[in-house]
């Protein structure tokens, strides 16, 4: 029996309001494809499994409150959410910085295609292997480990402490280096692939300038960038997958 309901709605929200932070910019979760009501429905659902683990945690924090003071608490459990979410986007968006990479090191410019997942155009490969990224990290279940982690952050940082932004500006940017770093990693076969083919191919054209060699050299070009791509795109997925724990999980 719910002997405080005013409390107990307002301790809810408190706690939708991390877990809906989280999932708003969680990949995924987060995409133009998933209906708003969807994703409402979802953080509505996940705050409710959560709220009898921290019930002891936020109750306290909003019995007896003023205004000011919940609004404060709102804006701070806003923002930590948000936070836990941004670790795990950013990591994902680094893999559309190395489709990128490598769709320009292999000379595959065609035209940008209607992304699968945002709204925005990105190149077909880099459609591909951002997608195809983000699906063997659900069948990883990547979402677990981001609410596992939001749930333990309750206790690092509890319910009306004071929010620290320094602490969070440095996960941030650690997690935007380490991601970088991994990303350059896997797209460098394919950068070092495009700097050796071109070089060569300058080479060449320096002895027979009168011959059209880029037109003739860009063919093979992408030919042997796809065959590349095609020997090592599920090494490559794999790498991404098993990096995902240790970077978002060791910050």
């Amino acid at each position: 029996m719910i002997t405080d309901p005013q409390g107990t709605v307002l301790a809810l929200f408190l706690a939708f309001c991390r877990v809906g932070g989280c999932m708003m910019v969680l990949p995924g979760f987060s995409s133009a494809r998933v209906p708003p009501m969807v994703r409402l429905f979802a953080a509505l659902g996940l705050s409710m499994a959560v709220m009898p683990m921290v019930w002891d945690i936020i109750y306290p924090k909003v019995s007896g409150g003023t205004q000011i003071a919940y609004i404060n608490l709102i804006l701070s459990e806003s923002v930590i959410g948000v936070m836990y979410g941004m670790l795990a986007r950013f990591f994902t968006l680094g893999l559309q910085f190395t489709g990128t990479v490598l769709t320009q090191m292999i000379g595959f410019n065609a035209p940008p295609a209607p992304d699968i997942l945002e709204d925005a155009a990105e190149n077909q490969l880099t459609n591909l292997i951002s997608f195809g990224g983000l699906m063997v990290l659900f069948a990883m279940d990547f979402h677990h480990m981001v609410f596992r982690a939001l749930l333990e952050s309750y206790m690092q940082m509890p319910v009306g402490g004071a929010l620290q932004i320094q602490k969070l500006l440095i996960s941030l940017t650690d997690t935007a280096r380490v991601t970088t770093l991994i990303m350059l990693r896997l797209a460098s076969p394919f950068i070092i692939y495009g700097l050796i083919f071109n070089i060569s191919i300058g080479m060449i054209n320096k002895l027979a300038q009168q011959i059209p060699i880029y037109f003739i050299s860009t063919p093979y070009l992408i030919a042997g960038g796809l065959f590349m791509l095609y020997l090592s795109i599920a090494a490559m997925l794999k790498q991404f997958a098993d990096a995902f724990p240790s970077i978002f999980l060791g910050l």
